[in-house]
């Protein structure tokens, strides 16, 4: 494993931890103010490095980092500049979810890829273990947002 591939997977892996926990705190309506940080700034180079990888071509790889590039800037406005004021809660909400959803998503067809068990599993990206896994993710996702949505309200706890 090159250097960069190191430091981008280890970047990677605190923006899914982090990440989970501030997931929590939205359901739970609780702010961890230095976890978002941690999660906004790892996921910030996670998706820096991720662009430093020699370019072959389109990926679905590549594809997702422009994705979570176009996500990533309005949730960080929404969280830094807007102060999650108004309709920013959501956009904030919905955006630091949906990247963590993509994170956790490229974590699962990596790990199809690279753990040889989970590879003799699922020799192709295609196959129903992962097509399951994944669903099984977007809906933890999509009840995890319902609940964030409705239940984070930063305004109603007096930030």
């Amino acid at each position: 494993m090159s250097g960069l591939t190191l430091i981008h997977v280890i970047l990677s892996l605190i923006a899914i931890g982090s990440g989970i926990v501030v997931a929590q705190g939205l359901i739970k309506a609780r702010r961890y103010e230095k976890t978002t940080l941690l999660y906004m700034l790892t996921t910030a180079l996670t998706l820096v490095t991720s662009f430093l990888f020699p370019f072959n071509g389109v990926t679905p790889g590549i594809a997702v980092g422009v994705i979570c590039v176009i996500i990533f800037i309005p949730t960080a406005l929404a969280r830094y500049s807007f102060q999650m004021r108004g309709i920013w809660r959501a956009v904030f909400v919905v955006g630091a979810l949906a990247m963590l959803f993509f994170n956790c998503l490229v974590l699962i067809v990596q790990s199809f890829q690279k753990i040889p068990p989970l590879h003799a599993l699922a020799p192709t990206d295609a196959s129903p273990p992962v097509a399951i896994s994944q669903a099984v993710l977007l809906v933890i996702f999509l009840v995890v947002g319902f609940f964030s949505v409705r239940r984070f309200r930063p305004t109603l706890m007096g930030i």
